[in-house]
């Protein structure tokens, strides 16, 4: 039997490769792409983002991003929605948003594609959490369930439409339900 070695990449050696599409993420040594997102993941990921900086960024509180690469703690990985507080968020040299975030958010939200592992995805979120994130989804648009993570709490499922969903202190004013955030995927 031949047995083939594999280079190992460090971290520092994948956050030099180009970027793939889906992105791809690099957890416990290993690199894993992300599966394309199909409609229903892509729907609810824009309306987040939407819905979070219409309350949050005027105010200068806070802003949500889709898709931003976040290297911390020796992980690179790709949150659906991230959410950083205003005094947080990375800047380049001229005072712009910087491309380059190597720091955990102070929200994350990932949203369940088709055949994409519920550990993994977990895995990240818990990976935040302990790094400092205030709190994190999981929403499965398939069973139309959300996972809610605050940090040092046990997780809590919510599935009832009119269950309000909990968010960080600083972002008291989006008042979403399970009901509104599913509804978004009626036309």
């Amino acid at each position: 039997m031949v047995q083939i070695q594999t280079k190992i990449l460090t971290l520092s050696e994948f956050l030099k490769l180009p970027e793939t599409e889906p992105a791809s993420e690099y957890i416990n040594g290993q690199i894993i792409q992300k599966p394309m997102p199909q409609g229903k993941h892509s729907k609810l990921q824009g309306k987040l983002v939407t819905k979070i900086n219409e309350i949050v960024e005027p105010r200068k509180i806070a802003l949500a991003f889709p898709e931003l690469r976040c290297t911390f703690d020796g992980r690179s990985i790709v949150p659906d929605v991230t959410v950083f507080t205003w005094e947080r968020i990375p800047l380049d040299e001229n005072g712009d948003v910087a491309n380059v975030f190597e720091t955990y958010p102070d929200w994350t939200i990932e949203i369940l594609s088709p055949g994409q592992s519920q550990t993994k995805v977990t895995g990240n979120i818990l990976h935040c959490l302990k790094n400092g994130t205030k709190m994190g989804w999981l929403i499965d648009p398939m069973v139309r369930s959300i996972l809610i993570y605050p940090p040092g709490k046990q997780p809590e499922l919510l599935a009832k439409p009119e269950e309000l969903l909990p968010v960080p202190d600083w972002a008291a004013e989006l008042r979403l339900t399970v009901g509104d955030l599913f509804g978004w995927l009626k036309l």
